[in-house]
């Protein structure tokens, strides 16, 4: 089957004469190289290299809802260059990165590109949208479509009453607590995250919704942190059933265009017409940047904040346990003790607050697998050197008494 989609893409591709007439040089590189797999997660590197930039305008393998931005842009002004103690180029080549933005104080303190990629563009987010998704709750429980993240699922998912998420709520959906099982192993084409996608609904059910209320149980709800994808498409259907908008409309018109965001954005839709939440937002990495400096700054747009009063400090602290000393997890955020807290993707995708130095990192990359312990502990001590070189910065210009 899917050697006949390919096949179907290639013939109406070479029918669409004047759609490749006009593509630009990342197409045709992706043309080049087209997976004859579907799914992601088994694409090899020149592959993912050329589609992580084009993942929106992949005729047949992808649709996308359009972010759209408005007239005013959030200013990043050029700040002075930091330095750290590290050797960046070095750093971008082990890490595969296409693009790295550090903001500080509201500046740009360094900015960056490789693998052909340029500010221009835009990179595939992954599991980085399970953080913009989580946003949108707290902003549907401002704005009054969500009571309260105690509510039940199933009060806004009718399809999951007598499944196994009949008992479960928002917030431990949120923290990935629910007790049901699921497989998250990347490198397993029998897992659950790499099928559910896949799968075909029931008619008239949302495709993660028709997959997920099979699940059984494992563990009573609120006992248990498995980190779970399909629970933050659930997330992404419940906001969309409670706003009445879809999650690309929902997210334009509350952080896109008030907080002033550069370029329009996409985010990819499943098979049954809902944009899969728990990934794929494509964006330029300075917009990523902004989405780092709207949390930073409280969620403020236009002068109010979309979220509700302790939505930041509850999201952004740990919430569950995660067995890793000094980590836990938030709403959708992974949490540091320090305070600081980070969006995380598949294949090198970050965001990275750190409210005490006010400082945003953002960065795009294509690692050789979707999680590496070595890369990841890597771009972890550059966050810690960056955090060094700005704490370096302030104690020159305060000595210490």
């Amino acid at each position: 089957m899917k050697k006949f989609i390919l096949a179907l893409f290639l013939v109406l591709a070479g029918a669409a004469g004047g759609f490749w007439a006009t593509t630009d040089d990342d197409m045709k590189a992706l043309v080049s190289s087209m997976p004859t797999d579907a799914n992601v997660l088994f694409w090899n590197t020149k592959q993912r290299d050329a589609a992580f930039r084009t993942m929106d305008r992949i005729p047949i393998l992808a649709k996308a809802n359009i972010i759209e931005t408005g007239d005013d842009v959030y200013p990043l002004p050029k700040g002075s260059p930091i330095t750290i103690n590290t050797d960046v180029d070095a750093y971008m080549k082990a890490q595969r990165t296409a693009g790295l933005v550090i903001v500080q104080d509201g500046k740009i303190r360094l900015e960056k590109y490789g693998l052909g990629f340029t500010g221009d563009g835009k990179w595939t987010s992954f599991s980085v949208a399970k953080s913009f998704t989580s946003t949108l709750v707290g902003a549907a429980i401002k704005d009054g479509f969500i009571k309260s993240i105690e509510d039940k699922v199933s009060t806004y998912i009718p399809d999951l009453k007598g499944s196994a998420y009949d008992d479960v709520t928002i917030r431990q959906l949120l923290t990935m607590t629910s007790g049901v099982k699921w497989n998250e192993d990347y490198a397993d084409p029998k897992s659950d995250v790499a099928l559910f996608n896949q799968h075909k609904a029931k008619d008239g059910m949302d495709v993660t919704v028709s997959y997920m209320r099979k699940l059984p149980r494992e563990a009573p709800a609120g006992t248990k942190w498995v980190y779970k994808t399909g629970e933050t498409n659930l997330i992404g259907v419940l906001v969309s059933s409670a706003t009445g908008k879809k999650l690309s409309e929902y997210l334009s018109e509350k952080v896109w265009v008030p907080f002033g965001m550069e370029q329009d954005g996409s985010w990819l839709l499943g098979s049954t017409g809902h944009e899969i939440s728990g990934c794929c937002v494509q964006a330029s990495t300075r917009d990523y940047a902004r989405f780092g400096q709207f949390m930073l700054g409280g969620a403020i747009a236009k002068g109010q904040s979309i979220l509700p009063a302790d939505w930041i400090l509850s999201a952004t602290t740990k919430q569950a346990d995660i067995g890793d000393p000094g980590k836990g997890y938030g709403y959708q955020w992974w949490t540091y003790d320090d305070g600081s807290y980070a969006a995380q993707g598949i294949f090198g995708q970050g965001i990275f607050i750190d409210p005490k130095r006010k400082l945003v990192i953002a960065s795009n990359s294509n690692w050789p697998k979707a999680t590496d312990d070595k890369v990841g502990q890597q771009r972890e001590a550059f966050y810690r050197s960056v955090q060094a070189a700005i704490d370096a910065e302030t104690a020159a210009v305060v000595p210490p008494k």
